[in-house]
């Protein structure tokens, strides 16, 4: 297995150097969000400025929060630190569609998987997150289960 840590080896034996690492994570389309234990935010792609709206000068250093809808922080910090207590998350990386905050107040769905990264040790150091934009995808199949909805409603009607 092959990982983005410096020094790490590729299949070939050369290593991984910290340049190829910040290019991954500078060249991805996506939202690529790395926090610490303290759920402080220490990786900021630009994917993630892009799709949140807070530049990493912004984002670094800052509480995962600061892109947390506030009714869902506490459900969001319970599974937080159980998941860095257990060095792995209960989803299994799968991805799924939740709620975010862009920096102008807009409420975003999003498609996310999350992932623990452990230390040379074996324990968790912090959590990474990748993301994309789900909310046009989300208002279309609002709108197919409300034209479904009528639709089923008028056949109904029709029926009597």
């Amino acid at each position: 297995m092959t990982d983005c840590v410096p020094g790490s080896a590729r299949p070939g034996g050369a290593a991984i150097d910290a340049d190829l690492c910040e290019r991954i994570v500078a060249q991805s389309s996506e939202a690529i969000v790395y926090a610490d234990r303290d759920g402080l935010i220490r990786v900021w792609g630009p994917g993630a400025a892009a799709l949140f709206g807070f530049d990493a000068s912004e984002a670094l250093g800052r509480s995962l929060d600061i892109i947390i809808p506030e009714h869902l922080r506490a459900a969001h910090w319970a599974a937080f630190h159980r998941a860095i207590a257990a060095g792995r998350t209960r989803h299994g990386g799968q991805i799924r569609t939740t709620r975010a905050v862009h920096r102008n107040g807009d409420k975003l769905y999003v498609d996310m998987s999350f992932g623990i990264v452990l230390g040379a040790d074996g324990r968790a150091i912090g959590s990474t997150a990748i993301a994309r934009d789900a909310s046009a995808r989300r208002a279309l199949e609002q709108a197919l289960r409300e034209a479904r909805a009528a639709h089923g409603r008028g056949g109904q009607a029709a029926q009597r």
